[in-house]
């Protein structure tokens, strides 16, 4: 089955759609049409999911194209391996439940004494920013302004949770040891993204990001981490996850981001720290009745995804070299792979060309070579130069048998659309 590498970014009218975009458009690679009857042409998202399901070879992985009833039966097929399917749904994410053991094993992944699942990622960041607000006593955050928090929950940390924030620094990285002591004013809680992914997921080193955290601490404040992608973090820092976690007086996960789960996060810290977090969550309307799909899920992601990070980690940078030299060889006049070595296994791809045109060369390079290089661009945001386009590229399982050959060689062939498109219009 092939991937599409949703993404979410906040954008002037909200959240922008996925890679490939959603199922709005009819079922993935059902030729969905655009709302005008029998016979219409297909809407542009619907062609990008039908070009890209249809992709022999796809490079940049990400939440799956498939039907309701694949989703389903790939859940079953997955979930034998995690959980007796032969137990009792859960109620209320009762701690017996499908929901209790993914809570007890996040909590085991991170080396935390408990953990809270949560439906979303927003909600999970919301409540550890307002536990720690009473606990603290400040309403102070100190935090980036290309943070999670700041470019895609629409403010909710001050609008819902009567918050405010300062920033450290506005440099496209985590803020240094130095910047967290001489912030001019006081905070209760510094929250940290590892990796911030809208800097083009960069971490800072080891030893970097322990003097951040001892700077706070100097500051009588508490540590968050937005560890949504945390799970991949441990590569670039030469650590273990609970050692990683550990740095953190608390931390929230994601299940969806990178173990290919349906839905859901998880809030980790000590035992009073998560029981109060249950309190909120509750308020916050996250005690949803049942949600033993997403935990089943997240369980079997956990199995699947998380010994793979590693790899998928170090291919990462052997494809984003080779991009690098297929893009010069092409002759592409300027480009940017951010960074350069990745820190995780995703990072950015920056070309000189309105996304219109990047997009267009995407889908006909999946419909007439069959391969899927490039997923969807977008502009950048913060907005950027004109004329300039950006990509999140992700190496998980889909590119494990690319050589680096074979990426350059791609490189090369999407340049050539892209010429093409340019002279005929897209």
């Amino acid at each position: 089955m092939n991937q599409t590498g949703e993404t979410e970014t906040k954008t002037a009218g909200g959240v922008r759609d996925g890679a490939a975009g959603g199922a709005s458009d009819g079922k993935a690679g059902g030729g969905g049409t655009d709302g005008t009857g029998a016979g219409a042409v297909p809407s542009e998202r619907a062609r990008r999911l039908a070009a890209f399901r249809g992709a022999k070879r796809v490079l940049s992985g990400g939440a799956r194209v498939e039907t309701v009833r694949e989703r389903l039966t790939r859940l079953v097929a997955d979930a034998p391996t995690a959980y007796d399917l032969d137990d009792w749904t859960d109620i209320y994410a009762n701690e017996g439940s499908v929901v209790g053991e993914l809570e007890r094993r996040t909590a085991e992944a991170l080396g935390t004494e408990d953990a809270a699942f949560f439906p979303t990622g927003t909600m999970a960041q919301q409540v550890a920013l307002r536990c720690w607000a009473g606990r603290t006593g400040s309403a102070t955050v100190a935090g980036h302004p290309l943070s999670h928090l700041e470019m895609h929950e629409r403010d909710a940390f001050a609008v819902v949770s009567g918050l405010r924030m300062v920033h450290p620094t506005r440099a496209p990285r985590l803020p240094t040891a130095t910047e967290v002591h001489e912030l001019q004013e006081p905070f209760g809680t510094l929250a940290l993204e590892l990796p911030l992914r809208d800097a083009g997921f960069v971490l800072p080193e080891w030893e970097e990001l322990t003097a951040v955290v001892a700077a706070a601490r100097d500051r009588d404040a508490v540590v968050h981490f937005d560890g949504a992608r945390l799970w991949e973090c441990g590569p670039h820092f030469g650590r273990t996850l609970p050692e990683v976690a550990a740095l953190a007086d608390s931390v929230y996960v994601s299940f969806y981001k990178t173990l290919d789960g349906i839905s859901g996060a998880a809030l980790a810290g000590t035992g009073d720290f998560v029981e109060e977090a249950r309190a909120w969550r509750h308020r916050y309307g996250g005690q949803l009745f049942q949600q033993w799909p997403a935990a089943l899920a997240a369980l079997s992601g956990l199995d699947r995804e998380l010994l793979r990070l590693p790899e998928y980690v170090a291919h990462a940078k052997v494809v984003a070299g080779a991009l690098r030299e297929g893009l010069a060889d092409a002759g592409m006049p300027w480009f940017r792979v951010h960074p350069e070595v990745p820190h995780t296994h995703q990072f950015q791809v920056w070309l000189p060309y309105v996304p219109e045109v990047l997009n267009e060369a995407a889908v006909r390079q999946a419909e007439k070579s069959g391969t899927a290089l490039f997923l969807k661009w977008f502009e950048p945001d913060p907005a950027g130069p004109p004329g300039v386009a950006m990509t999140e590229l992700t190496v998980a399982a889909s590119a494990m048998d690319w050589t680096a050959a074979e990426v350059r060689s791609a490189a090369a062939e999407f340049v050539d659309y892209v010429r093409r498109v340019g002279v005929m219009g897209a």
